[in-house]
């Protein structure tokens, strides 16, 4: 390897490791915020025991392996999702850098639009997780999404502000005219949800997010019922199929839609 090379790794390594650390606090986040627990201050505990842990007892994914998936005090049993979380976490900064990052010849370099793109996806990774334990969006969290979705427009290449405009209306407004007629067709957490995201992406990129999110959603229902453990009747969390019809949309929703369309047309 040339002095280039071993760059480019550390950076990759560096991205790997911020992204780890950063969806690790985000499982803190997804703990306390539906308990209406202060996530910035005061110690890490755990769930089953209330024990504080100790500093080695929280590094991302090692902590875990090594304590076998159970609490030091307790013996209590850490769920698998946190490791997942952290793992994730590091694969979607990295992919972040790849899709988002600046390239300079030699390697991709961190950039303004591929923070951005990664506060997003980390907003998503906790509506993701609440709205599947708990069937609810928080408002704060959509709120937290508007701020990225204005600053957009000056950091990331992409759609007007026409587009953005018509992108709030164009999932919103149909879901929450369907809401009208039929009865919890959707949530008003998903509702809103789609109106941010729909101003990040535009309309053309909103309206692949949400075909996405369809299909997902799709293949998931069969999944349960299939597995029994939902009935015909029974709702479940649409909330976590927009968070990865949304994710899939910023990365790939032009090459998807390209392909899309060459199939149809």
């Amino acid at each position: 390897m040339d002095g280039l090379d071993v760059l480019a790794v550390l950076l990759c390594v560096l991205v790997f490791l911020t992204g780890m650390v950063v969806f690790s606090f985000l499982n803190v986040v997804i703990y306390r915020l539906p308990k209406k627990q202060d996530f910035v201050k005061g110690r890490s505990f755990c769930p089953s025991c209330g024990c504080q842990l100790r500093g080695y007892d929280m590094i991302p994914v090692l902590s875990w392996i090594l304590l076998r998936g159970r609490c030091r005090n307790c013996g209590g049993r850490i769920s698998f999702r946190y490791p997942l979380m952290e793992v994730a976490g590091g694969l979607l900064c990295l992919l972040c850098l790849y899709r988002f990052g600046r390239w300079n010849g030699f390697f991709y370099q961190i950039s303004g639009e591929m923070l951005l793109a990664f506060c997003v996806i980390s907003v998503l990774a906790v509506i993701f997780w609440i709205d599947f334990d708990t069937m609810e969006i928080p408002n704060g969290l959509t709120a937290v999404l508007i701020i990225p979705a204005i600053l957009s427009l000056a950091v990331m290449d992409g759609p007007g502000l026409l587009s953005r405009v018509i992108g709030f209306f164009s999932v919103s407004l149909p879901m929450l005219l369907l809401t009208m007629a039929v009865d919890q067709a959707f949530g008003g957490g998903d509702i809103k949800l789609m109106a941010v995201i729909g101003f990040f992406l535009g309309w053309k990129m909103c309206l692949t997010a949400f075909f996405l999110a369809i299909l997902i959603g799709g293949v998931y229902g069969i999944a349960v019922l299939l597995l029994k453990r939902k009935g015909r009747k029974d709702h479940f969390a649409f909330g976590p199929c927009l968070c990865v019809g949304t994710v899939l949309a910023m990365i790939w929703g032009e090459q998807l839609l390209g392909w899309y369309l060459s199939l149809i047309l």
